[in-house]
């Protein structure tokens, strides 16, 4: 599965892998919907072999702590490394190369 988590990052600009009743999760979906990138959000307890996925994202280094976010292919980390890019103000560049914003 980790060759489909590869494809699944790399056919849009933002990605999140994350379970339904995470707070974390939650935040970050909230906070990358207010920039106005539109992520493909993967919820990986309501879809089929998200345990599946779940490995297959432990197999590429991801710790398997929620959400999981992917940013133009590349792993970006969970809710602590989101937040801190937000924070040094990189996040918008960030979104804007992988061609998540169009501002």
């Amino acid at each position: 599965m980790a060759n489909g988590v590869a494809k699944m990052v790399k056919e849009k600009p933002v990605v999140i892998f994350s379970k339904s009743t995470c707070c974390m999760s939650h935040t970050i979906k909230t906070l990358l919907s207010e920039f106005g990138a539109n992520a493909t959000v993967y919820e990986l307890d309501k879809v089929p072999k998200g345990k599946e996925v779940e490995q297959g994202l432990v197999r590429r280094g991801c710790n398997p702590a929620f959400p999981v976010v992917f940013i133009g292919g590349e792993f970006v980390g969970g809710a602590n490394e989101v937040t801190s890019l937000h924070l040094n103000r990189s996040l918008v560049p960030m979104l804007k190369s992988a061609g998540a914003l169009w501002l």
